[in-house]
């Protein structure tokens, strides 16, 4: 996600001073954005990621800072966690700058289609063991409904593959991706867990490892700002895409 973040950001042909690393994790991307010579403030809501990097603790859907604080915004990994997501990017939107520029990265909808589908299988009543997820299509219509001038959502798809369940799940709690819900739950009983290993191995490969995929959607928005490019009004084109298709030999 980091490196994809990067690559966006360096085919934009603008300079930027100021940004905000929002969910800074281990704080690789904001070491990269100053090595760019960006005053990067970092800010995530675990303590101690905040607290090792020298940032503030807060969550996304309650920022501490002031309109228009920055010029750009990253956001790598956390928002498909966040309670009010479409509260968090109209105050990304908010403290960016005119025609500041937000660039995030998330999982998505598509992400763990076989261990969702293994749970499911596996219980005799249904649970969701996996939070809700956003689709690319959403996350579009969340940019656009954030306010944000010219937004773009994209996904790519990454194939992971494992030679058990347990191997997916020590991952996933090893990226702190476990249940962060509190109160009363229902827990995965040891026999619910056998029957999702077995059906987790029997859609294995010949070589005994079964594909997981995970959907990594990517976002891009700039905060309104005059002189902007403007999208064409609707209805307002002069030319067919049909006939043009036709002439270039398409469908």
């Amino acid at each position: 996600m980091i490196d994809e973040v990067l690559d966006r950001l360096d085919t934009v042909q603008r300079r930027f001073e100021r940004a905000l690393d929002l969910g800074c994790l281990d704080g690789k991307l904001g070491t990269a954005l100053r090595a760019r010579g960006m005053a990067v403030v970092s800010a995530d809501p675990g303590y101690r990621f905040a607290h090792t990097a020298g940032g503030v603790h807060c969550d996304e859907d309650r920022l501490p800072f002031a309109d228009g604080s920055f010029d750009l915004v990253v956001a790598c990994g956390g928002l498909d966690q966040v309670n009010d997501l479409p509260g968090a990017l109209a105050l990304i939107r908010r403290i960016l700058k005119p025609d500041g520029l937000f660039l995030g990265a998330f999982l998505g909808a598509g992400s763990l289609a076989r261990l969702r589908a293994v749970l499911l299988g596996s219980e005799k009543r249904a649970v969701a063991r996996l939070h809700p997820q956003i689709d690319v299509r959403s996350a579009g219509d969340l940019l656009a409904r954030a306010g944000f001038a010219l937004p773009v959502a994209d996904a790519d798809r990454v194939t992971v593959r494992y030679a058990s369940l347990f191997r997916l799940l020590e991952d996933l709690r090893g990226a702190g991706a476990a249940s962060l819900l509190t109160g009363p739950t229902l827990p995965l009983t040891r026999t619910t867990l056998a029957a999702a290993a077995e059906r987790f191995a029997a859609d294995a490969d010949t070589d005994g490892r079964t594909a997981e995929t995970i959907e990594i959607v990517q976002l891009l928005g700039w905060a309104p700002a005059p002189g902007q490019p403007q999208p064409a009004k609707r209805g307002s084109a002069t030319a067919s895409l049909a006939e043009a298709l036709k002439r270039a030999g398409g469908p």
